[in-house]
């Protein structure tokens, strides 16, 4: 069963600033990236429970090729993935972790 995943309007932010900085370092590139978020997104939506936790509840999946991260939470109860952040490893670690508004 696949679970439904919705992202943190940062956590997209970051997705598609990191593919225009690859399509402008070289054509195709992004496309590259992308594919390859979207692979990690549909593991992650298939098994988020295959993936152990970090901190708290989250967890994190690498994106195969890229030096990201997929940071998420997965609620088992409401059947739900929380993508908090699509995390270059050079970055702040503390903004890695982003909770849902509620």
């Amino acid at each position: 069963m696949a679970y439904p995943y919705s992202l943190h309007a940062l956590a997209h932010e970051e997705y598609l600033n990191a593919y225009e900085w690859y399509e402008l370092k070289q054509e195709g590139l992004g496309e590259r990236f992308m594919q390859s978020v979207e692979k990690t997104l549909e593991q992650i939506s298939a098994h988020p429970e295959y993936y152990n936790k970090r901190k708290a509840n989250y967890r994190a999946a690498k994106v195969k090729g890229f030096p990201y991260t997929i940071v998420f939470e997965f609620f088992p109860r409401k059947q739900f993935i929380h993508i908090a952040a699509v995390y270059h490893g050079k970055r702040n670690p503390a903004k890695k972790f982003r909770r849902i508004k509620k």
